[in-house]
């Protein structure tokens, strides 16, 4: 029998996501260790040389990405893991990079034929004089993850002013059509989608699945599978898959609609982006996913490790 595989979990980082990576972090050391798997943890802070450094005195047979957010999942340490010859999970340095450029990945699946609502990008700082697109419309963050940033605009609402005058990230930003209905994500293995996750917010004020509705205990009830029309099902699970082809993704990604199913009779779908490393705490939509298809939250730790490779 082949001894355990050494593993780094990276984890934490820098990114406005830092606390979700940490909690994703541990849950895989655990599942991993559980399997039998050499396990140590590297928080991916600013100090590259100590990264590299410490990478260099764990000698990891395989790192398992667990960081969430920018320098986790734009290309950043992807790019460094390469560098060193380290194999490790989740997608490499170009999809990583593109699914996080919300405009770039945009035109990715416009390309592919795959639904997406009316936008553009936008400098933010003509927001404040005029409405992009009719009300209501979405402003997000061309490059941030978990609904960071992410506000609607409604009509009357006259927020503009206060979108512009709090906004940290860069000098553009993706607006795009507000679509009415459900938000459904499906996850995706290799080239199989899973199932169909229906997402409800539920706390007070959260009209969408915003930061808060994703990590407050309570923030949102998860139906799976979705209680939906047969023909969007369908449709949903085949373009979780493509646009992880698309993009060209590697291990496992989630892929967020909305369902706009105000009309029975004329359902709706829409994607709006792919998560290349999504949350892997035990009760994440993914984990949740993979356990109610039979692969318990350690099966799915392992899985990713045996995908990992090195993009050199």
């Amino acid at each position: 029998m082949n001894a355990p595989k050494r593993v780094t979990v990276l984890m934490g980082g820098m990114s406005s996501e830092r606390v979700v990576s940490l909690s994703s972090g541990q849950g895989v050391a655990e599942a991993l260790r559980s399997k039998g798997y050499e396990v140590c943890t590297l928080d991916a802070q600013a100090d590259l040389a100590t990264l590299v450094e410490t990478l260099n005195a764990q000698k990891p047979d395989v790192v398992f990405n667990a960081l969430h957010g920018r320098f986790g999942e734009d290309g950043s340490i992807q790019g460094i893991l390469d560098w060193m010859g380290i194999p490790y999970t989740h997608s490499g340095i170009r999809a990583s990079a593109t699914a996080m450029d919300k405009a770039a990945a945009r035109a990715i699946f416009q390309t592919a034929g795959l639904p997406v609502a009316e936008g553009m990008v936008v400098d933010i700082a003509t927001l404040a004089d005029t409405d992009p697109l009719p009300t209501p419309y979405v402003v997000k963050p061309l490059n941030e993850g978990s609904s960071v940033g992410v506000s609607i605009v409604r009509t009357g609402s006259n927020t503009r002013a206060d979108i512009v005058k709090n906004w940290t990230y860069g000098p553009q930003a993706l607006v795009e059509a507000f679509i009415p209905g459900r938000e459904i994500t499906v996850g995706v293995m290799g080239d199989r989608a899973l199932t169909i996750t229906d997402i409800t917010p539920t706390g007070t004020g959260h009209d969408f699945y915003d930061y808060d509705s994703k990590y407050q205990v309570g923030g949102s009830a998860h139906v799976l599978p979705a209680k939906i029309d047969t023909a969007s099902a369908k449709l949903a699970l085949e373009v979780a898959v493509r646009a992880h082809q698309a993009l060209g993704c590697s291990g496992a990604s989630r892929s967020d609609f909305r369902l706009d199913d105000t009309n029975p009779d004329q359902p709706h779908l829409i994607l709006l982006e792919v998560n290349t490393q999504p949350g892997m705490t035990a009760t994440s939509l993914l984990p949740e996913q993979a356990a109610y298809c039979g692969i318990s939250y350690p099966e799915l730790c392992a899985w990713l490790v045996e995908q990992a490779t090195c993009r050199q």
